[in-house]
């Protein structure tokens, strides 16, 4: 038997490779003249197209915008320069807006500006707690301090921009070498600005020490001028009231694009690049989308701003969780700094770096690694026990279990979910440690932290404020983790609703 031929065609053909005359669609009706589409049609897939790249803009520009936020705001607060620095020397209160910043170490902050310098030396203190350079795209280029290749001795490091004209050539994470006599531990940046991070611990529950550590030990200058170094400024931000965090409305597109034209264009690969490219953010050519577009990207950074919080407060990505039924979830999903999913055998886990740097800041490999009583461990929680969002009106219960696996701490901060900042009430520090903090301990060596408008009567040791109205999540970590965390044979428990408020 002869095979069936197509009408208007001499032979079958497959019926998978064509094009139906109409098509239904969730952005309408799609209609077809023998798979030509209609005028109505083009319009429709071309704004859905411009729409999806304007949301795929803002998951992925995330990671630029991040740190653009911080250049921006730690400027703004004086440090113009990489002699400057910020630092929090009577600890971050909730007054400024900082991603998931903590409440238990001395921040000390520089901007580097590696286009204006050149290579740029960074003379770390002994006794300095984890430390961190990150480039522009929030990427690793070394650790320094604790978790550093200096381990907490103090040392001298040399960060090399992407062109710079040394004979150098360092792998990822840095090396050792000699330059001019003297010996650094070597990183280089594939950007111009990188942003430096250093946390300094609390001593007998106070900030003093670590701040005197960094006023009297962090150096930060240019190579070029090693013997005519520009004496150090510390500018105390603490108590403050500025922001640091990128925009969620269409001046994000504006924020990006202020990086872009920056930063050299092989900071970014291809892919990315022609992402950007594809709603008019490329090097060298002025971001200036006409009407139709503008309020395209107005709806797309609203799209993509509710999807970066779907994937923060109710996230369904595998291996989120750090125990089957529980709340609590790690922001490094896959144990991965660069967001490698099986080794990078998946490619990379683009939902879970937006997981991360939706709601915080610091990129380094010694937040993933099993570093047993060194660096530090990290979960949040953003449900209860029943898996309902955690409201400011009601009244929790938290249990820490006792024999925490933290050699140095363990610390519990609550954060504002719009600003994902440390909520602001009537306490400057929304948060418990277990060394700052007089804590009420139970006859088990457990202690339980209660969240609430008021103090549970008896509880006041104990309790952390909320807001009535608002609604609020939490990060407990851990300072020099142990292996009971690692290995789980310790955990968290869960937040259990007391009352209603």
């Amino acid at each position: 038997m002869s095979e069936a031929t197509t009408p208007g065609y001499n032979h079958a053909i497959p019926e998978k490779i064509l094009t139906p005359d109409r098509v239904e669609t969730r952005i309408g009706t799609l209609e077809f003249f023998d798979g030509l589409p209609s005028e109505a049609t083009v319009n429709a897939v071309y704004d859905n197209l411009d729409l999806l790249r304007g949301v795929e803009v803002f998951l992925n520009g995330i990671p630029a915008t991040s740190i653009e936020g911080l250049r921006t705001g730690i400027v703004g607060m004086g440090a113009d320069a990489s002699n400057k620095a910020v630092m929090f020397d009577r600890l971050l209160d909730s007054s400024p807006l900082f991603l998931t910043g903590n409440t238990d170490t001395v921040y000390c902050s520089v901007i580097m500006d590696l286009q204006k310098d050149g290579p740029t030396v960074v003379e770390i203190p002994p006794k300095c707690g984890p430390g961190t350079v990150n480039d522009a795209f929030f990427r690793f280029v070394t650790d320094m301090g604790i978790p550093g290749p200096d381990r907490g001795a103090g040392g001298r490091y040399l960060i090399l921009p992407p062109d710079h004209d040394l004979d150098l050539d360092p792998p990822a994470g840095g090396m050792e070498a000699t330059v001019d006599g003297t010996r650094y531990f070597v990183a280089q940046s594939s950007s111009y600005v990188n942003w430096l991070i250093l946390r300094g611990f609390l001593v007998d529950g106070k900030p003093d020490a670590a701040a005197a550590m960094f006023r009297e030990g962090l150096r930060v200058y240019p190579l070029a001028r090693v013997d005519d170094r520009p004496e150090m400024q510390f500018i105390s931000v603490s108590e403050r009231s500025w922001n640091t965090i990128h925009a969620n409305s269409y001046e994000f597109y504006e924020e990006l694009d202020t990086v872009i034209q920056r930063e050299p264009v092989s900071m970014l690969d291809p892919e990315l690049r022609g992402l950007f490219a594809s709603i008019g953010i490329q090097k060298g050519r002025p971001f200036a989308p006409d009407a139709r577009m503008r309020d395209l990207l107005t709806e797309a950074v609203a799209i993509g701003n509710a999807t970066a919080r779907a994937l923060v407060f109710q996230p369904r990505l595998d291996g989120v969780y750090y125990y089957a039924g529980s709340a609590w979830a790690t922001g490094f999903v896959g144990g991965s700094h660069e967001w490698l999913r099986d080794a990078g055998a998946g490619g990379r886990n683009l939902d879970a770096r937006t997981l991360f740097f939706y709601q915080a800041t610091v990129n380094t490999p010694a937040m993933v690694a099993k570093m047993v009583g060194r660096g530090s461990q990290y979960a949040y929680a953003a449900t209860d026990s029943r898996g309902e969002y955690l409201d400011g009106s009601r009244i929790y219960r938290l249990n820490i279990p006792a024999d925490v696996p933290a050699a140095d701490f363990w610390s519990v901060v609550i954060y504002d979910p719009q600003t994902r900042s440390e909520l602001q009430t009537r306490q400057p520090f929304p948060s418990k440690n277990n060394q700052r903090d007089p804590l009420v301990v139970n006859e088990d060596g457990s202690v339980d932290l209660f969240f609430g408008p008021e103090a549970p009567k008896g509880r006041e040791a104990n309790w952390i404020q909320t807001v009535p109205g608002k609604g609020w999540y939490t990060l407990l970590r851990l300072y020099g983790p142990l292996d009971a965390w690692f290995d789980k044979t310790w955990r968290p428990g869960e937040i259990e609703l007391v009352s209603n408020g």
